[in-house]
């Protein structure tokens, strides 16, 4: 889908929505549009018309906001007016640079919690920002500085876009990650896009693929870097995904080396700042589809390091991804029952981007291939949640 769908209109329906309580599915009752059609309103993958707008103001009584959305598009030309007037008067200060740097570090850290079409915007204005400072008047060391922001944030919004499903603006903004990252020589961005690659083609079952990107992000990034540590990680999924236990294991014990004596992060919390609570929920992660007997008792541990009051905890779409996992390895152990509970928590937290419900129906398939009762249950909460299902 075209990145230029305004994703403001899909974060004020989903906020009316869940104001009046209202599932997908009920809204669509209720609105007389089907739910596939909603999600991707929500999801900022179809823009709405001014009809549906309104018609959808007077359902979740919101006033007459959501048609304001509607007819009024964001207006690029103010926001490059705009851009430029603060360039005038910024003359690409330290302090402004400074500014830079911590606003993507700010985005970074919000990746685990913010929902994917209320990030996109905040990276692409961040990035447009960027790319004005570019066109200036810099110094060497000023256009380096901004260069290296400029990578993280394309990098950053390729991945929010491969949440959102939208490939082609991902595939578009990962050449702009590496071709930044290559002008600023920066190794670290350069392998983390390749990383970022390896993570897409793994999720649509190119798995060879995900192992050869997943090596050539190992060889390119800096020794000791987050980035070689994550693309470690990622080999042992792509093996895992392979079926080649032995693969996997040696490949998580590579992971195990590189994570040995690794500190908390400042912000553990950073997508591209490996820090050891995101080693073990790989490792869980890994094992689960490798069908390893070790899976539960990993993932166990993970998810109670999460989410130790079972409300979410601080990073919930870990939280999410966690208890599928534990799901994934319960029905191994052949325990569907608590699965299919775990699986329906997290397909009801809403935290489960477009881009990971295949994990949901993964866990779903395993738990009616058992021939478990309980699997309706989970079913139906993949019916009443998950986008196109």
């Amino acid at each position: 889908m075209a990145s230029s769908v305004d994703p403001r209109f899909g974060a004020a329906l989903r906020e009316f929505r869940q104001r009046r309580g209202l599932s997908l599915r009920l809204l669509g009752q209720l609105a007389h549009r089907s739910k596939s059609h909603l999600h991707e309103l929500e999801a900022a993958l179809k823009a709405p018309t001014v009809d549906t707008a309104r018609h959808l103001d007077r359902v979740l009584e919101a006033g007459g906001a959501l048609a304001r959305l509607a007819d009024a598009p964001v207006d690029h030309a103010a926001e490059a007016g705009e851009l430029r007037a603060r360039v005038a008067a910024s003359d690409v200060s330290g302090d402004v640079l400074d500014r830079i740097e911590q606003g993507v570090d700010d985005l970074a850290s919000s990746y685990p919690t913010m929902a994917p079409a209320d990030l996109l915007p905040l990276v692409r204005r961040h990035l447009s920002y960027v790319g004005r400072l570019l066109d200036g008047r810099v110094t060497l060391t000023q256009q380096r500085r901004l260069l290296v922001a400029g990578g993280w944030l394309a990098v950053l919004r390729a991945t929010v876009h491969i949440d959102l499903r939208q490939r082609t603006a991902a595939v578009a903004h990962l050449r702009a990650a590496r071709d930044l990252a290559e002008h600023a020589e920066h190794g670290e961005i350069q392998a983390w896009c390749l990383e970022t690659r390896a993570w897409d083609v793994l999720t649509q079952g190119d798995y060879r693929a995900a192992l050869d990107l997943s090596r050539q992000a190992q060889r390119v990034a800096p020794k000791g870097s987050s980035a070689r540590i994550q693309a470690t990680a990622q080999e042992a999924r792509a093996w895992a995904r392979i079926g080649d236990v032995g693969a996997t294991r040696r490949a998580l014990d590579r992971v195990e080396q590189l994570t040995a004596n690794l500190p908390v992060p400042e912000r553990a919390e950073h997508h591209y700042r490996y820090d050891p609570t995101k080693a073990v929920a790989y490792a869980a992660t890994t094992l689960a589809w490798a069908g390893d007997p070790g899976a539960e008792q990993v993932a166990r541990a993970v998810l109670t390091e999460l989410d130790p009051d079972g409300d979410g905890g601080a990073r919930p779409r870990r939280s999410a991804s966690a208890r599928l996992d534990l799901g994934l390895a319960l029905v191994a152990a052949g325990q569907p029952d608590e699965a299919v509970a775990l699986g329906a928590q997290a397909v009801t937290s809403g935290r489960v981007v477009p881009s990971n419900w295949w994990r949901a129906a993964e866990l779903l398939a395993k738990v009616e291939q058992s021939g478990a009762p309980e699997a309706a249950t989970l079913r139906d909460a993949c019916m009443e949640y998950a986008p196109g299902w």
